[in-house]
């Protein structure tokens, strides 16, 4: 073996050059604090859900929704800015999370199974998040001030995308001839109702309402009632 060949034989492998490793441990920092970051303004915009519900914008302070999410109410200024930011991102957040499940409704899907995923998602938020449902409800009371914007644009254009579905779904003989508009008002206000008037449905049902058998009991007969509507008993 030359010495020349001992050399290669025995040649240490490169080492990774000291910046790379800095930009890698600065990577997987910045990922670390935009989990925490996540983490809490998820908690926040909960905590901020339900303070406003129970007391209104102007009944609510940034102490008072601190306290429920049980973080500095510096954090908030941090990652809001102001109570009416924060106010506004609850909002679009509920608007969102309710606006979501109305992908189930497609061109392509079966209009029964569309509409009962539809009617599902919406009766689980109903049941799951009572206080977005009665936040956003006083927020359309008051005029819809913060929100005006947002139901002009994403809400309308949204609505109009998926009338055209149910105009299509009509149109090839799929569902009995409804209006499609007012359909997806129907919807929502049986829905939520199970939300806006849960007070009034306990008062009526009593601890039973809680029960799972109670609520699937709920959903069957607002499924029914979508499904007679449309001609798909």
């Amino acid at each position: 073996m030359t010495i020349n060949n001992l050399t290669a034989d025995n040649e240490l492998p490169p080492t990774s050059s000291p910046y790379s490793l800095l930009d890698e441990l600065s990577a997987q920092d910045d990922e670390a604090k935009g989990r925490i970051r996540l983490n809490n303004e998820a908690v926040i915009l909960a905590a901020a859900e339900r303070t406003f519900s129970r007391s209104g914008f102007k009944g609510t302070t940034m102490a008072q929704i601190a306290d429920e999410a049980e973080l500095p109410k510096a954090n908030l200024h941090y990652y809001f800015g102001n109570k009416q930011n924060l106010y506004l991102h609850v909002l679009n957040q509920i608007l969102h999370d309710w606006l979501t499940p109305m992908d189930e409704i497609t061109l392509e899907s079966d209009p029964k199974q569309a509409l009962e995923a539809y009617v599902r998602q919406k009766m689980k938020l109903s049941f799951e998040r009572p206080d977005a449902s009665k936040l956003f409800a006083n927020e359309l009371l008051q005029g819809a001030k913060v929100i005006h914007e947002l139901l002009h644009t994403e809400l309308k254009e949204l609505v109009v995308s998926k009338k055209a579905v149910i105009e299509s779904w009509i149109a090839q003989g799929k569902i009995r001839p409804v209006d499609s508009t007012h359909l997806f008002f129907s919807i929502w206000s049986i829905t939520q109702t199970y939300a806006d008037f849960d007070i009034q449905i306990k008062a009526v049902l009593g601890e039973e309402a809680n029960h799972a058998d109670a609520q699937e009991r709920a959903i069957q007969h607002v499924l029914s009632v979508v499904y007679r509507t449309c001609g798909l008993e």
